[in-house]
């Protein structure tokens, strides 16, 4: 299915390059949003992780205490 780009009100089909600049953006853009996903997740296992070693009596490594403190 062609894909289209609007100039001055006017419909126009992308160009294979344009396509495949398009094709390469999107991919881009998931791979992106999976990462911030994924950072999201480790912060918050961490997080979890840390606090039950703090209860337990355990050392912590540092993303947890990062997670549970910020950088300061």
């Amino acid at each position: 299915m062609a894909r289209h780009k609007l100039v001055n009100g006017v419909k126009i089909d992308l160009t294979s390059e344009e396509e495949t600049a398009r094709d390469a953006e999107e991919t881009q853009a998931a791979i992106d949003k999976q990462a911030i996903i994924d950072a999201a997740t480790a912060k918050a296992n961490n997080k979890t992780s840390g606090k039950a070693k703090l209860k337990a009596g355990e050392a912590l490594t540092d993303a947890e205490i990062t997670a549970l403190f910020g950088d300061n």
